[in-house]
This record gives structure tokens, C-alpha cells and sequence, in this order.
């Protein structure tokens, strides 16, 4: 059995995951994971009890008891860089023993379920609206860096995307993954399409200050893509890499966004704060519902 060495593989004395600090004990099964370290106090206050807490860097995480179900929050900070530590860590964490460095033969499934705020690249989606990101479409490049990613990407999306908005040759190749069936399915009353994940909040998003983008017209072609049923809906920074390494590595995963933004229609919410509570309520009462 391959024995993980300490340099691919970076523990703390007690044997936790280096950059979480956690253990396989200290996760639940069902994760959400937040990108603001606030927000974690934030869904945590509706817990019936906390049971464990601890913060590294911007990875702050609370495990207690909501309705009944046992759940984790974690922050990961903003990016797909960021969720490269979080999904590889918490994996380690539950499926690698840390005392003899070796992958354990029973593995747990976590539901991996982010709860981000997003910009809507379709009219008729309103501020305030939850979206669930039927698929991940990277544009960020990072799965593209594991080996198997080929064995689970949308190919007939990826191809008919490149060919849609001619895509630059110097870019990452979108990569294009699917969010778990039975996840998505707990969540048929929000707005589902296909969201895509940038490697950056400006010039990757069609932002444009001192510098100009390399393609001003990205938000339209985005959102004039459409591949049989499905629409682009929203744009972030995240979900790309939580479902294609938590397909890689077994897990069920699904975000969930609130739209604080309508990119086409360039309306901003009035209240931020309150669009976060609507979306954390619904989902902490869907994910208590989960089998």
C-alpha cells in the first residue's frame, strides 16, 4: 500500500490536514463551504450546538448539529487556487489514516455543498434569486493540471463553448463538470444552468479599469451561449474546481449562489446581508431533509 510522504502530504503534530487543521472526526458529512470567513459564524449561529471549531489562515470551520444533522462550515477564502487545499484536504482528512500515511480502504462520501454570492448572466433571473449550478464550466484551468480529468468532463459542452465564443488559444481549456444528480435534485425549486468559474474577479470577468480585457465582449458571448436546454446563468470563482476534484475523489458536490448582481440588466441588490439569510436558511432546511 503506497505510504503518502511528508512532503506530498503535510500533517501538524496531532496528525491534522496542515492548511484545515482538521481531522477526519472533526467533519461531518455534509460540508458547506463559504468563501467569506464571516459567513461561517453566520450559519453556525443557527446551530442547536456547536461541537468543534478551529481557524488556520482563512480557513475557519464550525461543526455542530442543525435540525437533527450533523454539518460542517468551512471557509475557503476566494478561488480556485484556494478550493485546490480545501478539496484535496478534507478528502485527506476522512479518507487518509494519518498515522500510517496510507489511504484507508473504507472511504466516506461527504455532500460538498458551497453557498457563494454571483452575478446572473441571464435576463430573467432577478436579484435575489438562488441558483444551482447544474454544471461547472472552468475557465480557470485548474483541473487540467490532475490526471483522469478527461473521464469526467462534458466534452460536448466544452467543444461547442470553445467553438461559440472562439475561444483564445492562450487560455486554459474550459473544462466542464457536472454537479451530483441527487444534490441538484434537493434543490428543483431554484434556477439551474451551467455556471461558469473565472480565475480572476476583473479582466477574467470582462471587467475592464486601466487594463483593458483580452475579451471585452466575454459577458455577451456568455451569455448568448446556450447548448440544447441549458444557459450560462451566473459567473464566480469556485465552482469548477469543488466539482471536478470532488468527482475525481468520490464526493457529491453542489453550489448554491444567491444573485447579488444581474450583470445584463446591471442591477445590484439593496440589501446583501439579507439575500445571504434567505439562501443559508433554504439550504440548511434542504440539507436537513438529505437521506
Amino acid at each position: 500500500m503506497v505510504k503518502f510522504p511528508e512532503t506530498e502530504l503535510i500533517l501538524t503534530p496531532e496528525g491534522r490536514v496542515y492548511h484545515l487543521n482538521l481531522r477526519g472526526e472533526d467533519i461531518a458529512d455534509n460540508v458547506i463551504v463559504v468563501g467569506d470567513q464571516n459567513r461561517v459564524a453566520t450559519i453556525s449561529s443557527r446551530f442547536s450546538k456547536i461541537e468543534f471549531t478551529t481557524a488556520h489562515r482563512e480557513f475557519i470551520t464550525h461543526t455542530g448539529i442543525y435540525e437533527g444533522k450533523r454539518i460542517t462550515v468551512l471557509s475557503s477564502g476566494i478561488g480556485t487556487d484556494n478550493i485546490d487545499i480545501v478539496l484535496n484536504e478534507l478528502d485527506a482528512a476522512v479518507n487518509i489514516d494519518p498515522n500510517t500515511r496510507t489511504e484507508r480502504v473504507e472511504k466516506r462520501r461527504l455532500n460538498i455543498i458551497r453557498l457563494g454570492t454571483s452575478g446572473a448572466l441571464q435576463q430573467h433571473i432577478p436579484v435575489n434569486a438562488l441558483v444551482a449550478s447544474s454544471y461547472g464550466l472552468g475557465l480557470d484551468g485548474l483541473l487540467n493540471y490532475y490526471g483522469g480529468w478527461k473521464s469526467i468532463n462534458e466534452n460536448p459542452i466544452s467543444e461547442h463553448f470553445m467553438a461559440h465564443t472562439q475561444w483564445p488559444s492562450n487560455l486554459a481549456y474550459p473544462y466542464c463538470v457536472a454537479a451530483s444528480d441527487g444534490l441538484l435534485a434537493q434543490f428543483s425549486d431554484c434556477f439551474q444552468g451551467i455556471t461558469a468559474t473565472a480565475p480572476g474577479f476583473y479582466g477574467p470577468q470582462g471587467r475592464q479599469l486601466r487594463l483593458a480585457a483580452l475579451v471585452p465582449d466575454l459577458n455577451e458571448k456568455l451569455t448568448a451561449f446556450s447548448h440544447g436546454p441549458l444557459q450560462i446563468c451566473n459567473f464566480e470563482m469556485e465552482t469548477s474546481a469543488i466539482y471536478g476534484l470532488g468527482k475525481l475523489l468520490g464526493h457529491r458536490c453542489l453550489t448554491i449562489c444567491v444573485i447579488i448582481a444581474n450583470r445584463v440588466r446591471k442591477e445590484f441588490t439593496k440589501d446583501g446581508n439579507k439575500s445571504v439569510d434567505i439562501m443559508v436558511d433554504h439550504c440548511l432546511n434542504k440539507i436537513a431533509e438529505l437521506a
